[in-house]
Formats: structure tokens, C-alpha cells, sequence
């Protein structure tokens, strides 16, 4: 069964966004992760890339399914997580734990349409 984190924003395309000030780290729900199944390779961007709200920022692929990555906000990625590159099935064993690139955020407004955690657990059960 899935597991839901307090404190986050979620998208309707399951990434969550954890704020930390003007820095926001995004990765894939556990929800994400067990609808996929065995995650096998995570394509990041590059650091300095910038991301936009609502369009693609990568992808992960499973021994099921490949799934694209959208971006919940607006920013420019100042980090990548390198474990990733190497392990990628550490989204299967903790989602959570595992963020997959670290932006600045550019408008931080746009948090306030992600869903919270009850909004997201209801949107997971839809």
C-alpha cells in the first residue's frame, strides 16, 4: 500500500515537491513508484537546466513502463541525484528519501495549486 508524506505538494501527474526555502527538491509519489513497478533508469536533466511548471523534465523507466517527469514548478535545477544514476531502484525503496533534482524556484505562487496530502490521497483513490 502506498505511502502519503505530510508537509508536501503533490501533482496530479504524482511528483511531489518538498520546500525547503527558496529551494524545492521534486521526485516521484510512493504512489509513483508502486504503479511503476521496478524502476530500472531515471533520465534527469542537466544542473542549470531550467524546468517549467507543468511540462517535462525527464523520465522514469521500469521493466512495465517508461513515464514521463513533469515539473510541478517553475525553476532552475541546482542539483541532480547522482544515486540515481547508478541505482536507480532506490525510488522503489524509499520515494520519499530519493528526490530526483533540487530547483530554485522562480515563483513560488505556483505552490499553492498543488494538492496537499488529503487533496492528493483523494485524487490517488479517484
Amino acid at each position: 500500500m502506498a505511502k502519503f508524506e505530510e508537509g508536501l505538494r503533490y501533482s496530479e501527474s504524482h511528483e511531489y515537491i518538498r520546500v525547503e526555502g527558496e529551494y524545492g527538491y521534486i521526485g516521484i509519489s510512493d504512489y509513483a513508484q508502486h504503479a511503476l513497478g521496478n524502476v530500472v533508469y531515471v533520465d534527469m536533466p542537466e544542473v542549470d537546466d531550467e524546468v517549467t511548471a507543468g511540462e517535462e523534465f525527464g523520465a522514469v523507466e521500469s521493466v512495465k513502463a517508461a513515464s514521463d517527469l513533469i515539473s510541478p514548478v517553475s525553476g532552475t535545477v541546482v542539483e541532480v541525484n547522482e544515486a540515481l544514476e547508478d541505482t536507480p531502484e532506490l525510488l522503489n525503496e524509499d520515494a520519499f528519501a530519493n528526490w530526483i533534482i533540487k530547483v530554485q524556484l522562480s515563483d513560488p505562487s505556483e505552490l499553492e495549486s498543488l494538492m496537499d496530502v488529503e487533496a492528493y490521497k483523494a485524487h490517488c483513490n479517484e
